[in-house]
């Protein structure tokens, strides 16, 4: 599909995008562009079209528009890194692109393909490549997203849909140096349900677990781990990131993917290079209990969360109400697969699997 390129005609100056990216936090700033492609209904099935880059601003939407309503939307995240060789690379687009259309699907969303999907990062990017960091472990945050925009208050899925792509620089998630987190227990609230759209990456699963994550903040919290209580409590996710346990005799086990679960590319990633050192995974039922017993007694020798945003992120402590499970922090294997990943992701280490693209 062939992209319209229209330039912003007020783009950041020079001297404020060096302001920007010598701090950029996350999610705070937003580049001078945006991708666009529009679908609509028609007695085919519907069709994508009017694929453009235009200035980044405002979207206009009907106050009828069905995502205002119903929530007909889903999303993806992705990193853009700048490497030595001065291209702009990305991670896994495909399997992006792939996760999208799962969601899509679940929420009765058109499908879009690879090519257009692909299409629409690299022509952000050739618009916007100043825009992408070169600090350590810095690179721009990607978010392509899908909603409805027809303006019609029947409950049905929408005969107008829009796809856009935004990005953001981005330094370090949780701010500063690398440090474990300590992580809230939510016992009032769960992130989903068998049957519902825990696998899909859609907004009404966040809205959902904000609540949860004011009160993890409100105990000095950085995230919330959900449970399933009809499973032991098993451990599911927390707000954002999937979770891994390091044992003593070198396994990595990981909730399972009952689609309750995010299935994340992260996830997948830490688990083929986990594989790639030799360490047996194990996607399995994971009891809150069998975590508190195995910090207990040597068997688990560290945790961590991994997503997009933070990458890997050990776990420190988790609170339990008025209980305590102190993770042993940042461990040997956590760090190793950290410094792995995010060589590959910034060029520093060897691609063996082929996940990186080239965007620019």
């Amino acid at each position: 599909m062939q992209f319209d390129v229209t330039p912003n005609p007020q783009p950041v100056d020079e001297t404020r995008l060096r302001e920007i990216l010598a701090d950029p936090g996350f999610g705070s700033h937003f580049t001078d562009h945006i991708a666009a492609v529009d679908w609509s209904w028609d007695e085919d099935g519907g069709r994508w079209h009017s694929a453009r880059v235009e200035a980044y601003g405002p979207i206009s939407l009907d106050p009828a528009a069905s995502v205002l309503h119903y929530a007909q939307e889903v999303f993806e995240g992705m990193k853009a890194y700048r490497h030595s060789d001065g291209g702009i690379y990305t991670f896994r687009p495909t399997a992006n692109a792939a996760r999208l259309r799962r969601s899509a699907r679940r929420m009765a969303l058109p499908e879009l393909d690879d090519a257009t999907f692909l299409a629409s990062l690299e022509q952000l990017l050739a618009a916007d490549h100043r825009w992408v960091p070169d600090g350590d472990g810095e690179a721009l945050y990607l978010r392509p997203f899908m909603y409805a925009s027809e303006a019609f208050l029947g409950v049905r899925a929408a005969h107008e849909v829009s796809y856009r792509v935004i990005a953001s620089p981005a330094g370090n998630y949780f701010g500063g140096e690398l440090r474990p987190v300590r992580i809230w227990v939510s016992r009032d609230y769960t992130r989903a349900a068998p049957g519902g759209t825990g696998s899909a990456k859609t907004g009404g699963n966040y809205a959902g677990s904000l609540v949860a994550q004011q009160q993890a903040a409100d105990n000095g919290c950085a995230q919330v781990l959900f449970l399933d209580p009809l499973q032991d409590n098993a451990v599911e996710e927390l707000g954002g990131m999937n979770v891994f346990l390091v044992t003593s005799d070198g396994r990595l086990i990981t909730p399972e993917l009952t689609g309750t679960i995010l299935e994340g590319i992260t996830r997948d990633s830490v688990i083929r290079l986990g594989r790639d050192r030799g360490m047996p995974v194990e996607e399995r039922r994971v009891t809150l209990d069998e975590w508190a017993r195995g910090v207990e007694d040597g068997t688990i020798t560290e945790a961590f969360a991994c997503g997009t945003a933070a990458v890997i992120t050990p776990i420190g402590e988790l609170v339990d109400g008025d209980a305590v499970i102190a993770s042993p922090g940042t461990g040997e294997v956590t760090s190793a697969i950290r410094e792995e990943l995010l060589g590959i992701q910034t060029g520093a280490v060897e691609d063996r699997h082929g996940w990186l693209h080239r965007l620019v």
